[in-house]
């Protein structure tokens, strides 16, 4: 066995899938993401995603970013996070930011951090865009495949509206 190989045996779990990037974040970070991801899921969230910031921040190790179509949906995913992380893991957020509005909540568990926005609010901010560069963490299937619905969900709702306004 060579060098890299042994060292990536015993590392394994923490490469990203492309096995391109090294996932530094800690197995607390990384259960907590996984489980807040399946919650985010379960409460039919939209593009479900994590990285790995821990190299490039201080304060936290891991941010997990999902949306949601309408301001209800965005509480609903939230408040579903924050009961499973407090039930199954003992985890509750240091803080909890954008209640009012629901347009973009953050919940901060100090080892990871909880994105949550409107849909529209994920196309503006596009926080993709600045963690790009950051290792991707591997998700539960069900997280997984909530890629690509929001894109799916706004053209059938654009259709939708289309047949309205022709009717």
């Amino acid at each position: 066995m060579t060098g890299s190989s042994a060292v990536r045996e015993t590392l394994e779990g923490y490469w990203t899938a492309d096995e391109s990037l090294l996932v530094t974040a800690t197995d607390r970070s990384i259960e907590l993401v996984n489980a807040a991801a399946q919650a985010a899921a379960d409460r039919l969230a939209h593009d479900i995603i994590a990285y790995d910031v821990s190299d490039v921040l201080s304060i936290t190790d891991a941010f997990l970013l999902a949306s949601a179509p309408n301001d209800r949906q965005v509480k609903s995913i939230v408040d579903e996070i924050e009961e499973r992380l407090q039930k199954e893991l003992g985890a509750k957020p240091v803080r909890r930011e954008g209640d009012r509005d629901a347009r973009w909540i953050l919940l901060d568990y100090v080892d990871i951090v909880v994105h949550v926005q409107h849909s529209e609010e994920r196309v503006f901010y596009a926080l993709e865009r600045l963690w790009k560069d950051c290792p991707e963490i591997s998700l539960p299937e069900d997280a997984v495949k909530t890629r690509g619905k929001a894109a799916e969900h706004a053209e059938l709702t654009g259709a939708d509206r289309a047949d309205g306004e022709l009717s």
